[in-house]
């Protein structure tokens, strides 16, 4: 079984770059997690934007990406 690439976006520019990925990497499959149910991040305090990032990285592990 082949592992999708995770990607990551904390809000603004992820899909851009999945759509990069996704015509670099044609026979990759990819995963997206987009975290729009916090955003902004730029107001949160260092603090709570490690936490997120932590959050959304676990999930993704949880999903056998590379």
């Amino acid at each position: 079984m082949s592992r999708p690439i995770g990607i990551f976006d904390s809000g603004i520019g992820g899909l851009t770059v999945f759509k990069s990925l996704a015509a670099l990497l044609p026979h990759e499959d990819l995963l997206y997690l987009g975290d729009t149910a916090r955003v902004p991040y730029g107001t949160k305090s260092a603090k709570t934007v490690t936490r997120y990032a932590h959050q959304n990285v676990r999930f993704l592990l949880k999903q056998n990406v590379k």
